[in-house]
Formats: C-alpha cells, structure tokens, sequence
C-alpha cells in the first residue's frame, strides 16, 4: 500500500459523509420550507367551500387548527363551511331573495339542520375564547380583531337570515363593525374587515326612518352607498370573503340593474368555482332579464 493512501481513503470517506450529511439536512430544510403554513390551510378550506366541496373545506379548517392551535381564525373558518353550507342546502343565496327590501322582508325564516348548527355554534365559540385570550394579551392583536368581527358577522347573519330577528342580528352587526372599526384603523389593508362594516350600513340605510333614527341614537348609520363602497373593497382585496363580498355586490348590480357588471362578477366567480351552480344559475338568471329588457326597449 502506497505511503499516505488510508489517510486519503479515510479523508474522502469524511468528504463523503459530509456530503451526504449536508444533502439530507438541504432535502429536510427543503421539505420544512414547504409545509403549509395556517393561511394555506385557510386558502384551502375558504376556495373548497365557495366550491361547494364541504368535506375538503372542513379537512384543511381542522388542519389550519393543527398548525396553530392559539389562533382563532380556523374556527371562524370552519363555521365559515357550516354557515355556507346551510345557505348552499336551502337556496337562501338567490339574487330575487335581496332584490327588493319587500321580497327580503316578506322571506321566509329557515331552520337549521342540527349537526351543522353544532358545528356553527361550538365554532365560534371556541373562536371567541381564542381571540379573547390574544386580546388578553394583546388589545391590538389583529388576527382576534378579525376573528371578532367575522364572528359578530356570522352571528348577525344567524338571526337575520335565518331566524328572522332583525333587531337582534343588527345588535350583533353593530359589535362586528366596532372590532373591524378598531382593526382597519390600525390595519387598513385588512379588507376581510369592510364585509361587516358594509352591511352594516347598507342594512341600516334600508330600515324606516324611524328605526334609522333609533340605531344612530346606538352608534349605527346608515348609508347604503358608502356600504356598496366598502362592500366593494372587499370584494376586489379580502383575503377570505372576497368571493362572498362580490356576490354580495352582485346583488346590489342586480337590484339597481347594472346587469353588465353582475355578469361580470359573476363570470369571474363561475370560472374560479366551476362547482358551485348559484353562480351558473345566476348567470342565466341575467340572460334572461337582458332579453326582457331588449323586448321591453330598455
């Protein structure tokens, strides 16, 4: 054997394992860098419920909860699923339903199914607890500031869609607006936020001058252009609500009749939920209302 030679045998050996060492640790920083973080799960879980695809949309919520466990938003988003899955099994998102204040005051109150009614309430209240405790800690906690205002909204929704109880739901609405109030103040980018602060207004700017009056007496005004303004926002930068923001805002197309830009929304949200038939049926709801208008000379 040559002078030297186990010492560079043993010298490239060392190499080799060193190599192979730092191979792997690039290969499981690699694979760390790719795990999903909460908000991909939240991206996941929102985009399969506006596809309607329930189940997949319940998965990445209960995922979301599993990488970060102290945050509120993967229970709000999760009553999010529960929420729009009722609104998906009894038709209630249908633009005639919100197109005149009549046909929305003449509705009918609707009852939940009683296992996605469990999953709503214990959701949001556990969202709750969590975003109280990082307001304990914190009182500009952004992310329970959300959580607070999404939860509020939902609530609202619950008792003045379903249940019929408007002065109830508006109580709610008003507690939404001020914690998104607070948030935007702090956070203008946070978009998700203008959902409850316009509907809020443009639910107030809706009811009779005298309960109007009642509700600025409380804190509440009422300005329906503002509303659709904020609506718009987030329809055009939310992050999670967009997609329901912009519906929102094609009903309001629809009941002044500004059927070119509901059609336009709403294209774009059939071609980015292709599952969902409401915007399909939407769609072919505005067919016909353009060719009525044609007729009529309008």
């Amino acid at each position: 054997m040559e002078p030297g030679k186990p010492l560079k045998t043993a010298a490239f050996l060392v190499l080799a394992m060193l190599a192979l060492v730092a191979g792997a640790s690039a290969q499981l920083q690699q694979v760390a860098s790719k795990s999903p973080t909460v908000e991909d799960k939240l991206a996941q879980s929102y985009h399969a419920m506006y596809d309607l695809k329930f189940q997949d949309a319940f998965k990445a919520a209960d995922e979301a909860k599993a990488v970060a466990q102290d945050d509120p938003l993967p229970y709000v988003a999760q009553a999010w699923v529960a929420f729009f899955r009722e609104l998906d099994r009894l038709h209630i998102l249908r633009s005639e339903l919100f197109a005149t204040d009549d046909s929305y005051n003449s509705r009918d109150a609707y009852s939940w199914d009683a296992g996605n009614k469990k999953i709503f309430d214990s959701s949001l209240d556990q969202a709750e607890k969590l975003a109280q405790d990082r307001l304990n800690r914190n009182q500009n906690d952004s992310r329970a500031l959300l959580a607070l205002s999404l939860i509020n909204g939902l609530h609202g929704d619950d008792f003045g869609i379903f249940t019929k109880k408007d002065l109830k739901a508006i109580s709610y609405i008003k507690t939404a607006t001020t914690y998104a109030e607070k948030l935007l103040a702090q956070s203008p980018d946070s978009y998700d936020a203008y959902v409850a602060t316009g509907m809020g207004k443009v639910i107030v700017a809706r009811k009779s001058a005298p309960v109007r009056w009642v509700l600025r007496l409380g804190g509440l005004k009422g300005d329906e252009g503002e509303g659709v303004k904020e609506l718009t926002l987030a329809a055009d930068h939310a992050h999670y609500l967009a997609p329901f923001a912009r519906l929102l805002v094609v009903f309001e197309d629809v009941r002044f009749k500004n059927t070119d830009d509901a059609r336009r929304r709403l294209e774009a949200l059939h071609q980015q939920f292709p599952n969902n038939h409401l915007f399909r049926e939407e769609l072919e709801k505005l067919g016909r209302t353009s060719a009525q208008l044609v007729r009529q000379g309008n």
